[in-house]
């Protein structure tokens, strides 16, 4: 079993390649993001056993990473910064997701929204308190309340990534609520 330390550095060093840079261990991701385990594992650059990526994607604590049903392809669940079709479906989202972030960009986000920035989507959760979680991330956290069927009812198109986390291209400050 991989210690706790391990885990999240192989998580983030995963993280970095299947999200960011894959064609620094010369991968190329396939449509739904996906790349070969064998091929992976042939070129990262640490010792890492089948099994010991099997725990990774089984107790990532933000469940970042997915198996396809063959058990024989990787992928990053969604945050990547290079273009890649993750296959999303448009879903309806709950009334009210959550969007957490430092107090350093309050200013900006009231005055533009959230922006996906270099990454594909913006990033809501669910619930406050996975979104404050986020936020600490960055400094002081702060989190934002996203009317989510009032931007649905006006045809925003959402996706739920396989790990729950809700994605959209961005969030006019319209419907956003600061709640800290």
């Amino acid at each position: 079993m991989l210690s706790r330390n391990r885990l999240v550095k192989v998580s983030k060093s995963l993280s970095y390649y299947l999200r960011h840079h894959p064609e620094e261990l010369g991968l190329t991701l396939e449509v739904g993001g996906w790349v070969s385990v064998e091929k992976l594992l042939a070129v990262y650059p640490f010792s890492l056993s089948r099994e010991e990526l099997q725990e990774v994607v089984d107790f990532n604590d933000k469940q970042r990473f997915s198996f396809d049903e063959t058990g024989h392809k990787i992928r990053a669940n969604q945050g990547h910064s290079i273009t890649v079709d993750l296959q999303l479906t448009p879903t309806r989202p709950p009334a009210v997701l959550y969007h957490g972030t430092a107090a350093q960009w309050v200013e900006s986000i009231l005055d533009r929204g959230l922006q996906k920035m270099s990454r594909h989507h913006v990033h809501l959760s669910k619930d406050r308190s996975t979104a404050y979680q986020v936020g600490q991330r960055h400094g002081k956290p702060i989190v934002f309340q996203v009317n989510a069927a009032m931007m649905y009812d006006r045809d925003f198109t959402f996706y739920q990534s396989k790990n729950g986390v809700w994605l959209v291209d961005a969030v006019p400050p319209e419907y956003l609520t600061q709640l800290s």
